[in-house]
């Protein structure tokens, strides 16, 4: 039987059926999910028993594997290390994290709107999160289609932002969900970075906007302008017509595009109920500002 992929919206996120990605992946099959994400930008595998290895060999048919994690391990010790991220609760003795633990603090900034690694020189093509236990309530996770969102805006605004170049740093965004703890260490391998503010997407033409909570302000603006800019464009690309809710089930795979999607993880009882899953995140193949052409400061 030949692969299923049942849209949840016209235009955005669709659930993948007939495919068991335990197995070795014929190329046919693999083009039918790239289409599949290029069009949807989120795709939905339920019912997969991967191992972590399986897991890794899926994500790598997508581009190069991001190996350094944003918290110095030494600091904050995770279960993980190189190509997962650890997104759970769980401490790296694989129990509930504490209340205070660094880890939890950090993990807040997760409830914000944010699309992962834009805060990196070279950031995320996509992430391919797997889940083996989740939460019996809450811990969704909320998806915006920045495509439609830019689609949706008027043609003067569009003008507007054209070309633009924002500042992007993981500080900004935890900053905003109270975190401010980052050493020495962390600081200096994560120095804020230039992405564009509307990219277009090579696989289809289609523009979208590039923003997020590590957005933190506009080259060229005033920094009031340019955040209340920022902040305008999050709130219009979060509307409900923009956002699929993602209800996850355990043994469950979720793929989405970083370049056109922001996402974020909403409330669950985290110091008693366990959410078990782990991340796997495809580097993009240059700056934003590079693929569109727009000389940045090195």
């Amino acid at each position: 039987m030949s692969i299923t992929v049942y849209p949840v919206t016209p235009h955005f996120a669709a659930e993948v059926g007939n495919i068991d990605l335990c197995k070795p992946l014929a190329g046919a099959d693999l083009d039918v999910i790239k289409d599949a994400f290029w069009k949807y930008a989120v795709l939905i595998f339920p019912e997969q028993r991967l191992t972590q290895e399986q897991h890794l060999e899926f994500s790598e048919r997508f581009g190069p594997v991001e190996k350094e994690r944003t918290l110095d391990p030494k600091a904050t010790p995770s279960r993980f290390s190189g190509e997962f991220a650890d997104i759970s609760n769980l401490a790296a003795d694989g129990k509930i994290w504490g209340e205070t633990s660094r880890q939890r603090l950090y993990k807040a900034g997760n409830k914000l709107w944010h699309t992962d690694s834009s805060f990196k020189r070279l950031p995320s093509l996509c992430s391919l999160l797997y889940a083996r236990t989740i939460a019996p309530i809450g811990g969704h996770t909320e998806f915006a289609d920045q495509r439609a969102a830019y689609h949706a805006l008027p043609d003067a605004t569009k003008a507007k932002l054209q070309g633009l170049v924002v500042e992007h740093w993981i500080v900004h965004s935890r900053r905003r969900s109270g975190f401010t703890e980052f050493n020495e260490d962390e600081m200096k391998r994560l120095p804020p970075v230039p992405q564009v503010l509307v990219r277009t997407l090579p696989q289809t033409g289609r523009k979208s906007l590039y923003v997020a909570s590590h957005a933190g302000r506009i080259f060229g603006m005033p920094d009031d302008a340019g955040r209340a800019l920022i902040d305008e464009l999050l709130a219009h690309a979060t509307q409900r017509q923009f956002v699929y809710t993602h209800r996850w089930r355990p043994n469950e795979l979720v793929m989405w595009d970083n370049r056109c999607t922001m996402h974020r993880g909403t409330d669950y009882d985290d110091l008693r109920s366990v959410r078990d899953m782990a991340r796997v995140t495809i580097s993009d193949i240059a700056n934003s500002c590079e693929q569109e052409g727009i000389a940045v400061a090195a």
